[in-house]
């Protein structure tokens, strides 16, 4: 398990703990037996404050494993029931960036398609029109930055289906840099892929104080790196 002193804490109180999660760490328990982000962030609290017994830990959201960024965890079962709402509400603006190696055809725009998860190879395919089975995913994107062979996108994720602004990139030509199952041509070395939960933006479910959660980029990257001025910008 990582050590839970290591974890970097975006934001903390009695009731929300936000943490900026390195790519390829589960969230939630999988198949590979990994520690989860839950459990290390579950071993945080209860070391830190010195809890007996299981600590209350409520996950509001999920990023896929591949994925870096900001991860919201409810502390109180009051905040989680009211986040849970909100997120379900779209009360909550949720902004990612992501890295591909294909300039988009518009450079900002809003994409729709009916995603349909395909559950034996762990998969959504976006398509043009409703499908059984699918449900409707939206967000819109703005190209924010290049370099001689990427481009960089900010992503405001209207919705959250499973896998959504990778198979929407793709389906638009621009698949994520690193993201083999959705046609990059390429691994990234860290077995991640360049898409990160960078912003979130809320209401405080209990103190309703306005709250904007920023996630810095990874530095284990050196495309992250060089594109971490204009992060700074955003």
């Amino acid at each position: 398990m990582i050590n839970p002193k290591k974890i970097e804490i975006l934001y903390e109180d009695n009731h929300l703990i936000a943490v900026n999660k390195p790519a390829g760490l589960p969230v939630q328990g999988d198949e590979s037996g990994d520690p989860p982000l839950v459990d290390i962030v579950a071993e945080y609290i209860k070391e830190t404050y010195q809890k007996p017994g299981n600590v209350f830990i409520g996950l509001t959201h999920r990023i896929d494993r591949p994925v870096s960024g900001i991860v919201l965890f409810a502390k109180t079962s009051k905040a989680l029931a009211r986040l849970n709402t909100m997120f379900q509400n779209r009360d909550v603006e949720k902004i990612y960036l992501a890295v591909v190696g294909t300039q988009p055809a518009e450079l900002s725009g809003r994409l729709e398609h009916y995603i349909l998860r395909d559950s034996k190879t762990n998969k959504s395919h976006a398509h043009t029109s409703a499908k059984k089975g699918s449900k409707l995913g939206t967000l819109t994107y703005e190209m924010v930055g290049r370099t001689d062979n990427y481009f960089l996108l900010k992503i405001n994720l209207e919705t959250g289906r499973h896998h959504q602004i990778r198979c929407q990139l793709a389906r638009i030509g621009c698949p994520i840099r690193g993201d083999l199952k959705y046609g990059f041509p390429r691994s990234n070395p860290n077995g991640g892929i360049n898409l990160h939960s960078f912003k979130l933006i809320f209401k405080h479910p209990v103190q309703q104080t306005p709250i904007e959660l920023t996630a810095p980029l990874p530095t284990d990257d050196a495309l992250w790196r060089e594109f971490t001025p204009i992060a700074n910008s955003l």
